[in-house]
């Protein structure tokens, strides 16, 4: 951002004012479009409501069509990608518009696109991360930041403020805001799987970080840039620890059950248990049945870690297929018990990268 002071619509409507007065633009085609374009920027710069209402209520039917399979949902992704794309050819953009009419992007402008663009990614991400958080796990700190960041970006004056004026800060919420919108988009437009989806958003928001780093760094020149790369290093290992804290936002659980039939034929599970008798767990086991709702055309590893009494006893994987929109029906079937088998259980649902799904309980009396 060229200037963090805070833009109000009159020092919008000046900056955008002094470009279209710019050599060679009065009475031109460009001039007119300018025009069209001031009027419906300052339109909505006087309700700045009406921009994150448009991106939640986005992201809320991009979350919905993707349960009935529909292409939309997908182009409203692309689209926001489309928008990252333009923050960051900023300055190719001005030094292109300098060079061909005289004037350049006006920092105003800048600054409400860049606060346009936060609003939509945030909104349009929460649903998915909502709907995807195990509330008593870290996750809750994740989706409960994003709700913040996303609630920060339209208010004007905290956001222009408070947040734009430190770079530091603002870059790191930059950052994660492109973070979080990725972990949506690459699985939801490309199917990529969410071990492959997470490396790859952290991968762009570290290599995004280079430019901040070698600017704020101003160490001796010689040992400079072993430093940057240290700390790229560090960011990135950063990331990939605190990824257990992070939802799968394309993945979530639609129905649960730890129960000891589940009719094959139709794919479904008898009551669900909340306790069972040592007796006759050993004797007949148990079944963890999941149904675990996915994007189309993505193919995802799963796991279901059984645990006693908060010890692991086993790991078994199965590989989950998205498209259904009461989500992928699997389970897992335990038959092999300590001894002692009494005691709280549970058996948590984890992604290929032991994100967490969801987890089951019961109890062996």
């Amino acid at each position: 951002m060229k200037d963090e002071s805070y833009p109000t619509t009159e020092a919008l409507v000046a900056s955008l004012q002094e470009t279209e007065s710019a050599p060679g633009t009065s009475g031109s085609r460009l001039a007119r479009l300018k025009r069209r374009g001031l009027c419906v920027v300052v339109w909505l710069r006087r309700h700045p409501g009406l921009i994150a209402t448009f991106g939640f209520v986005s992201g809320v039917s991009s979350f919905l069509l993707v349960e009935r399979h529909e292409g939309v949902a997908r182009a409203m992704a692309v689209a926001m990608l489309a928008g990252w794309l333009l923050l960051v050819l900023e300055r190719v953009l001005d030094r292109a518009l300098e060079r061909r009419f005289g004037f350049g992007l006006p920092p105003a402008l800048v600054r409400y696109l860049t606060q346009f663009t936060h609003q939509e990614s945030l909104f349009f991400a929460l649903p998915f991360f909502f709907a995807s958080t195990s509330w008593n796990s870290g996750q809750a700190v994740f989706t409960g930041a994003l709700g913040l960041m996303a609630l920060v970006a339209i208010l004007d004056p905290v956001y222009f403020g408070r947040l734009a004026t430190r770079r530091w800060l603002f870059l790191g919420y930059h950052t994660l805001a492109l973070f979080a919108l990725l972990l949506v988009v690459f699985p939801l437009v490309l199917q990529v799987p969410a071990l492959a989806s997470y490396q790859l958003a952290l991968a762009l928001a570290v290599v995004l970080s280079f430019p901040t780093l070698t600017g704020a760094i101003s160490v001796p020149r010689w040992w400079r840039g072993l430093l940057v790369l240290a700390l790229l290093a560090a960011l990135g290992a950063a990331g990939w620890l605190a990824r257990l804290w992070v939802p799968p936002a394309t993945l979530r659980l639609t129905q649960v059950a730890v129960t000891s039939v589940v009719d094959e034929a139709q794919r479904a599970p008898a009551a669900s248990l909340r306790q069972i008798e040592a007796g006759q767990l050993l004797a007949e086991g148990l079944y963890a049945y999941t149904a675990i709702h996915a994007p189309l055309g993505l193919s995802e590893k799963v796991v279901h870690v059984w645990r006693h009494e908060g010890r692991v006893v086993d790991r078994i994987e199965l590989e989950v297929n998205g498209g259904r929109a009461e989500g992928y029906r699997a389970w897992t079937r335990k038959r092999n018990f300590p001894d002692d088998p009494r005691g709280r259980w549970q058996v948590q649902v984890l992604a290929a990268d032991d994100r967490m799904i969801g987890t089951l309980r019961f109890r062996v009396e």
